[in-house]
Parts: C-alpha cells; structure tokens; sequence
C-alpha cells in the first residue's frame, strides 16, 4: 500500500514559505491507478517527486508497504528507492551512448536481488511486450520518441518494482503514439500489478485510471 498522510510541501522564498502542497492524504493498494490532474504549476511534479522518495515532505508522511524512505539514510534510501519505484519522465531520460538493452538494465547494475542473467532475460522479456525486440542494440537517437517513451517503461519496470509513477509521459507525443504509451503503462501495470501514479493533462488518459485526483492551489481533490 502507499499511503500518504497530510503531506505539505513548502519552499523558501524572499517573502516567507510558499506552499506548494497543502495537507495533502490518500492511499493506493497494490494493483490500483490514480491520474493526478491541475494547471501547470498546481504542484503535481512535486508530488510524485515526494511520493518517489526524491523530495522529503515539509510535514506528514509518506509510507510505501509500511516503509517510510525518508527515516533512512542517504544509502538506503537510493537503495529503496531503485528497488521499489519506478519512474517514467516526460523527457524518457535515456543514456545517449548506451543501446536500448543497456539503458533498460541501468537500474540493476546496483541491484544484487538476482543475477545478471535473470536481469538480462526480464530485461528482453519487458522489449518484447513493449514491440522492441529487433531494436535491442540500437542506440536513443535511432528510435522515435515512441519508441524512446517505451524503453523508459520498460527500464521503470525492470526491477518489478511496487510504485510505477510517470510525470506526463506522453507530454511530447503525437496522438497515435500517445495512445500507444498510454496502453502499454496500464496493460503493464495491471499485469504486474503496481501502484500506478500518473501525472497528466489530458482527461482522456485520466479517464482511463480507477482513480483522477485535481491539485488546485497545493490541495488535491476527487475529479469526475
């Protein structure tokens, strides 16, 4: 389960602290999805950054299978981090020099929960249902931003992780390609059985999702 418990976020200012998340609570179980809509600038990212263990709440909590990553220190906080989370960006942040096999085993190579084979055939198996499989050794720059956006997935989801969250994933798409992604993460996530969060704009895509939350000045609310 993630549960998140009166989650506040504030940042320093020269006029004092600017909240960007206000009391902010919910919880997910394992297998659920949740699309988090609101204006550019509402705190969306910053969200998913703090439930991503990257940006320590100003109050509250954050637990994810009754772990709070924030009471670790720095090493096993990375540690759980790259074990039980995944992430897919808006820009797929893929290594320009690695081919599109390496760049999905990048989280493992720290990782000693199996062995390199183990990792390298989930790895192929996850390019497999992502249709990448004749592009294994091509580099980033070969693919098309579809394809780019599938490796991303591919590479959160290599490490089975518990939470999968995604930052605007299909933000520089086009329509065809947008769609594609956008049923690849759900058909993956309902198969492995995640907690999905996603951050989106588009109403179509959150429509998709068991659940649609609205951020509206640091607070979140139920959307239709």
């Amino acid at each position: 389960m993630l549960a998140v418990s009166h989650v506040t976020k504030n940042y320093a200012t020269a006029e004092g602290p600017l909240a960007i998340l206000r009391d902010v609570s919910f919880t997910l179980d394992v297998g659920q999805s949740a699309a988090i809509m609101g204006p550019s600038g509402s705190g969306k990212s910053t969200l998913l950054y703090t439930l991503g263990a990257l940006e320590p709440p100003s109050s509250g909590t954050v637990s994810l299978n009754g772990q709070d990553p924030y009471t670790l220190d720095e090493r096993d906080l990375a540690a759980f981090r790259n074990r039980h989370i995944g992430f897919v960006f808006q820009d797929h942040s893929l290594l320009p020099q690695c081919s599109v096999l390496e760049n999905v085993l990048t989280p493992t190579l720290v990782s000693r929960d199996r062995s390199a084979r183990e990792f390298g055939e989930r790895a192929r198996s996850l390019l497999d249902q992502v249709g990448l499989t004749h592009r294994l050794t091509h580099r980033p720059s070969q693919l098309s931003g579809g394809e780019r956006q599938r490796v991303a997935i591919a590479r959160a989801l290599v490490q089975q992780p518990t939470l999968l969250l995604c930052d605007e994933p299909t933000g520089n798409l086009d329509q065809r390609n947008a769609d594609i992604v956008a049923e690849l993460l759900l058909s993956l996530h309902n198969a492995q059985r995640t907690i999905l969060v996603l951050v989106t704009h588009s109403i179509d895509m959150a429509r998709r999702f068991d659940l649609r939350f609205a951020i509206a000045d640091g607070q979140m609310v139920s959307a239709q």
